[in-house]
């Protein structure tokens, strides 16, 4: 098949875990598929789900460290601040694919500001190409969210949406238990493949 590939990053990032609401706030290993429909949503201008579009992807980053955040607590029309320590990580990079390559104008104009994890990790893109992926068996598998129940995987398992509506307040939907794979693993089933990058390619439908 033919996607496009999408190279995007930034310095810092954060993606929360949706059980911790106050306290120390550490990050999930790779980026929620939430995140990610709100990133192509933002390039594109309008709400993305994954009625419209199948995506993959492969993160990376240098390495995690800890800072303390200012947050504000609102009880009403009142609010105080206060300050909680947030895990981070370093230099992320992301492959993202996408199998709609009319996307390809998005990511070379964005609609708005792409942002990877919070409000404030700011991303650009660094690479928009169109590759062709072959299914392979026995490949290398991983860096990325699977469904629960993917053979040979393993981590962290947490339930978490696909996306969220554009309604004020946003609603989470098609929340699912998956798989957090900050590791690559053997997988021996057949899968899309990247040869360029030698790994395999999960798409979420």
């Amino acid at each position: 098949m033919k996607a496009l590939r999408v190279l995007i990053g930034g310095w810092v990032t954060s993606f929360r875990y949706p059980a911790f609401i106050s306290g120390f706030q550490p990050t999930l290993p790779v980026p929620p598929l939430s995140t990610i429909y709100g990133l192509i949503s933002a390039a594109k201008g309008e709400l993305v789900t994954p009625e419209d579009l199948s995506v993959g992807y492969i993160f990376n980053h240098q390495g995690r460290a800890v800072d303390l955040e200012t947050i504000y607590e609102l009880s009403g029309l009142n609010g105080k601040s206060n300050v909680v320590k947030r895990e981070f990580l370093v230099d992320p990079e992301i492959y993202l694919y996408v199998d709609d390559l009319d996307y390809q104008d998005y990511f070379k104009t964005p609609h708005y500001p792409l942002l990877l994890g919070r409000s404030t990790d700011l991303v650009t893109i660094k690479e928009i190409k169109e590759v062709k992926l072959e299914k392979e068996s026995n490949i290398k598998l991983g860096k990325t969210i699977l469904p629960l129940g993917t053979d040979g995987a393993f981590g962290t398992i947490q339930a978490l949406p696909t996306h969220f509506t554009d309604t004020i307040p946003r609603k989470a939907v098609g929340t699912k238990p998956f798989i957090l794979m900050n590791q690559f693993f053997d997988y021996p089933n057949e899968c899309h493949c990247d040869k360029e990058k030698g790994w395999g390619v999960w798409f979420h439908k």
